[in-house]
């Protein structure tokens, strides 16, 4: 595997679900917890790792927004937006489609203007300096309920920011059902905006098939339990409806008991068209680089294999036509290059 990780080192990627204060990297989260004393968050990068070791997802929800605490004003947020970005550029990550949640930080007081502008600013910025282009997901998180999905579907319809594709829900799913919140996605979606909602990561498939029908999704965050009902897995596969898997992710929260039981190749095997990607990366201990080499191991991929992978995400991105051309051609070019 020694050489395969160095062609996914180099390899072009696309990312489609990954959190924007999920990827907070130690040393920002630590740099952010210093500039606020008095945070439970540790402001020791090395003390981090232990902090971000959950029990439950109940207890991941409560560490994540314990360091969404963190971001109090625009400029944390401008700070935040281009770190990640940073970060993705020394994966080689070319497109990202960055899960953000504007209710977290307009209800601790962040103007929802001065939130957009400052996500905006340096999205501008790290394409320009980075050659990293992001697109935004705003996300309703869904244990906040209905008053923060009326938050998010007004600042999403009448703000609109020009990097923002798709609107989704995120948070914990049980006791939180999908159909209540159809009338926020009927909304987005007459905007314009793509339904990406998370399902069936720690539910079972009823979940999923809510997404689908209720909130019409067109891909599914995580979609982990789908492989629980072979209907849903054809009806997945028939209609090319994309799986947004984290791996490592659904260990860390206990969705899956261990890698080895991990449904992805279920998944795969029921052609069932699959994304990798890493969640909340930097509190999972893992980077979009690692989740393709789990991949890779699970699948038995090859180099052809895993820039397979690639292009799946690039064909289930929001990406224009010519855009989704050029990065395809470059992962093609790429895999010419490493097996020549």
């Amino acid at each position: 595997m020694t050489d395969l990780t160095a062609f996914i080192a180099g390899l072009p990627k696309a990312e489609l679900h990954v959190h924007h204060v999920g990827s907070a990297s130690p040393r920002i989260v630590a740099e952010l917890a210093a500039r606020h004393p008095g945070a439970k968050v540790p402001d020791d990068p090395d003390a981090l790792a232990e902090y971000f070791t959950f029990r439950d997802f109940a207890h991941f929800v409560e560490i994540y927004l314990s360091v969404v605490d963190l971001i109090r004003d625009a400029e944390d947020v401008r700070l935040l937006t281009y770190e990640v970005a940073r970060e993705m550029a020394g994966q080689n990550i070319r497109y990202a489609e960055l899960t953000v949640t504007p209710y977290s930080s307009t209800n601790r007081g962040i103007p929802d203007g001065a939130f957009v502008e400052a996500i905006e600013d340096a999205r501008v910025a790290a394409e320009k300096e980075l050659g990293v282009v992001l697109r935004w997901c705003f996300d309703i998180p869904g244990e906040a309920g209905l008053p923060a999905a009326e938050e998010t579907a007004r600042i999403a319809c009448e703000l609109q920011p020009e990097g923002l594709v798709s609107f989704g829900l995120g948070g914990p799913e049980i006791g939180v059902p999908r159909p209540q919140f159809k009338p926020y996605f009927d909304r987005a979606i007459a905007a314009g905006l793509r339904s990406v909602p998370h399902a069936g990561e720690t539910t079972g498939p009823e979940t999923v098939w809510d997404a689908l029908t209720s909130l019409r999704a067109e891909r599914i965050g995580h979609g982990t339990s789908s492989t629980r009902d072979p209907r849903l897995l054809e009806h997945l596969a028939e209609r090319r409806i994309p799986l947004e898997v984290c791996p490592t992710s659904n260990i860390a929260t206990r969705a899956v008991t261990d890698l080895e039981q991990h449904p992805l190749r279920e998944m795969v095997a029921a052609g069932v068209l699959v994304t990798i990607n890493s969640d909340d990366p930097p509190m999972f201990g893992t980077d979009l680089n690692t989740e393709y080499h789990i991949a890779a191991r699970l699948l038995g991929l090859d180099a052809a294999g895993i820039a397979g992978l690639a292009k799946n995400a690039v064909d289930a991105s929001f990406m224009d036509e010519g855009g989704k051309k050029a990065l395809r051609a470059e992962i093609d070019g790429y895999l010419r290059e490493f097996a020549d």
